[in-house]
């Protein structure tokens, strides 16, 4: 079947752009084909700096022929009834439409509409400008005289030239004939900007892509990756050294050359006495260059590793040349700023901190460290860290956000905190919270497990949910600018992997009432403010006002009400928040491969807010249900939960009330009796294996449930005759449910 060929050849696209935009293209024309009919066999994209190409195989030659029967009034109707039938069926007279009868309507007109499948070639023309026109780039922009009409095209960077070619393997392809925006299709594309910038004409797939490699062009993004790839830890092992990988400058320097050389450079070695991060990442952010390792002492090098796009008739020299001149500028810069740096102690820096704005409803970042502090003292004996120690590094662990350094990397924060809190002599400990309180950043990432690193990581993360759910700032659908759904991850993976027991309620309850203390303070200074200035003006005497003293009565007076609906509202909001968490574990424990409706029967029971204990609790619950004992207790909790539901609701009550043992002695059945006597143990012993958080032993002692109540169901009825005998078998099924109900809700788990 026909092949279709297009390649969208444009200035230089952004890297970051390239591979989206090449499977952009790809989606956007398949389906539209597939949405008009025309299947294929397969697709692929492909993108280099200068375009993007689509190949799409098995495409044919044109559309379904389309047969419809269009039913129409009957014979002898109004004729402004059969005329509008005439003008929708596209029928000049009644001759053309055949009669149908049917035996109750009687004749009717029909018309026989059959239309010819359109030509791959013409829905091609059709659907490609129109995709081109509205390419969702991120960012792009308009060109030339055409950049003050409306409508011009708009592209990542000025589009010149458009290839569109059709055609089966066994016949030369046509070019699909279109234009956009004066930019006609055609067969005709460039090589390499530098190598090979002459034009020249392709037919298809299978001979395109050749021809651009013999034009200096390697189509495939992936097979430049593995050029680029490969060359380098060959140089690099020449030279007795090792290549530090790194697949996202990988990624990116892949999109910025068309036919990669890979060539090594050096610097002077005393720069590296600047540490290995900022040296990487000084080569990485300006020359887009890899560092490399010296194996034997596992330190770095002083070389680097560029990829240039030409093969140089000097052998790289002159680009070498460069890339070492701009690199030991760089790293000069990195080494004053080292050096500069420490000459300021950490916490001379913190005032500092006074000018940044954290956020305009939560204070300055100074503020935010002092929050920070205080909670992290607080933690630190639930984690078994040094309060002082944990109060220490979180009042330093933003210190470094005024640095040199930090200022031009950004991305470096943290780490600098700890060199610099090492070379002035802070406890290891603290220099290591103050690079790990950002910790974890992503599914992946490290979890801290040095005691003082997770007091501050935890009270950093807590600050910023309570901080912006006091607000009322939360994450709203996909948007999440704060990152709060991963600082509420970060706290669930300090927690697990670092098993530790403690309470989300009690954590979340002093940071919220400081909140709440916080913005009544503020309310109060801000109307002192006003009265201050008002009895400093010259007007004053004219001015009725309270003093600033009648108003510190006045504001103890509303004190109270306002302070009682600031707790309202700051409780609701905790609670809230607390709902955030049991979704973001629900997430992470989904991820983990837990059974959904485990979680929710967990998190179904009141006052489940020690994240520990609910996922062992859902652990011990998955393995017991995984059982023959566990499968058919579930089944007869639910056969007791359905019965009362129904008898519940007809009778207009519940029947939680202690079943009455007399009437069990005097009245019951056997197996009524023996229901009653394993049900009372059973509960007792499960609620006191809760208690000591041994929920295997609940599992267990729940499970010789199993054998009673088969024999309760299969032998007795519940809705006896005898209104007391019936109350009191629904009230033992309710206490069979509620025992249950001391590891789980067993009504949400599916069978």
């Amino acid at each position: 079947m026909p092949d279709l060929l297009l390649e969208l050849f444009s200035e230089e696209i952004p890297a970051r752009m390239q591979r989206r935009a090449a499977e952009d293209l790809k989606k956007l024309l398949t389906d539209a084909l597939v949405e008009r009919g025309f299947l294929y066999e397969g697709a692929k994209a492909f993108a280099t700096p200068r375009r993007l190409a689509l190949h799409i195989a098995g495409l044919p030659v044109k559309g379904k022929d389309v047969r419809e029967e269009r039913k129409g009034p009957r014979v002898g109707a109004p004729d402004a009834a059969v005329q509008g039938f005439l003008k929708g069926a596209g029928l000049a007279s009644l001759d053309q439409a055949k009669i149908e009868t049917d035996p109750k309507k009687g004749e009717f007109y029909v018309a026989v509409i059959e239309k010819p499948g359109r030509t791959t070639q013409d829905v091609l023309a059709e659907i490609i400008p129109q995709i081109v026109k509205t390419f969702p780039w991120p960012k792009s922009m308009r060109w030339g005289a055409a950049s003050s009409e409306a409508g011009s095209l708009r592209w990542v960077r000025p589009l010149q030239s458009v290839v569109c070619t059709f055609g089966p393997e066994t016949e030369d392809p046509e070019v699909v004939r279109f234009d956009i925006d004066g930019i006609p299709s055609g067969d005709v594309t460039h090589g390499h900007r530098f190598m090979a910038p002459g034009s020249f004409r392709v037919k298809r797939f299978d001979d395109y892509a050749p021809a651009l490699e013999r034009a200096k062009v390697v189509l495939d993004a992936d097979r430049r990756k593995d050029i680029i790839l490969h060359d380098a830890r060959d140089l690099a092992f020449a030279q007795g050294l090792e290549l530090v990988e790194d697949e996202g400058l990988l990624e990116e320097v892949a999109g910025l050359v068309e036919w990669p050389v890979v060539l090594m450079g050096s610097f002077d070695e005393s720069f590296l006495a600047i540490p290995p991060e900022v040296i990487r990442t000084t080569i990485r952010a300006n020359q887009k260059c890899f560092v490399l390792r010296d194996p034997r002492t596992d330190k770095l090098a002083n070389k680097f590793l560029l990829t240039s796009n030409l093969i140089a008739k000097d052998g790289g020299k002159t680009i070498v040349g460069g890339n070492e001149r701009v690199v030991r500028a760089r790293l000069s810069d990195a080494k004053f700023f080292w050096e500069t740096d420490q000459k300021v102690k950490l916490e001379d820096r913190l005032e500092k901190l006074k000018t940044i704005v954290f956020h305009e409803k939560l204070g300055t970042q100074y503020e935010r460290v002092e929050r920070i502090a205080a909670l992290a003292k607080e933690l630190a004996p639930i984690v078994g860290a040094d309060p002082a120690l944990a109060e220490r590094a979180a009042r330093l662990a933003k210190a470094d956000l005024v640095t040199e350094m930090v200022g031009e990397f950004p991305e470096l924060q943290g780490l600098m905190g700890r060199y610099y809190a090492a070379l002035q002599g802070e406890n290891a400990s603290v220099a290591a919270a103050i690079e790990e309180h950002y910790k974890p950043l992503g599914p992946s990432d490290r979890v801290p497990t040095d005691p003082v690193s997770v007091a501050v990581a935890l009270a950093d993360k807590i600050d910023t949910l309570v901080g912006f759910w006091a607000i009322d700032e939360k994450p709203t659908g996909s948007k999440d600018p704060y990152a709060l759904r991963r600082a509420a991850l970060g706290v669930i993976r300090l927690v697990l992997e670092n098993n530790l027991k403690l309470s989300l309620t009690s954590l979340l309850a002093k940071p919220f009432a400081r909140t709440a203390n916080a913005a009544l303070f503020a309310e109060f200074l801000k109307a002192k403010e006003l009265v201050e200035a008002i009895e400093r003006s010259p007007f004053a005497p004219v001015v009725e006002h309270p003093s600033v003293s009648e108003l510190a009565g006045i504001f103890q007076q509303r004190q109270i009400a306002e302070a009682e609906k600031l707790a309202r509202i700051m409780h609701a909001r905790a609670l809230d928040l607390l709902s955030f968490f049991a979704d973001r574990l629900k997430v992470y424990l989904r991820d983990q491969g837990a059974r959904h409706d485990l979680i929710d029967a967990v998190f179904a029971l009141e006052g489940q807010d020690d994240l520990l204990m609910i996922v062992r609790r859902v652990e011990a619950l998955g393995r017991f249900l995984d059982t023959e004992d566990g499968a058919n207790l579930l089944a007869g909790c639910r056969r007791a939960a359905n019965i009362l539901r129904i008898e519940e609701k007809k009778d207009g009550r519940s029947y939680s009330e202690a079943p009455d043992l007399h009437i069990v002695n005097d009245q019951g059945q056997i197996e009524e009796k023996a229901l009653a006597v394993v049900l009372d143990g059973a509960s007792r012993e499960a609620a006191e294996a809760v208690q000591n958080e041994d929920f295997e032993g609940a599992m267990r002692a729940l499970s010789r449930l199993r054998q009673p109540v088969d024999a309760f169901f299969d032998k007795v009825t519940v809705n006896a005759e005898d209104p007391a005998l019936r109350e009191n078998r629904l009230r033992l099924l309710n206490a069979f449910r509620e025992a249950t109900r001391s590891v789980a809700d067993f009504s949400r788990i599916e069978g």
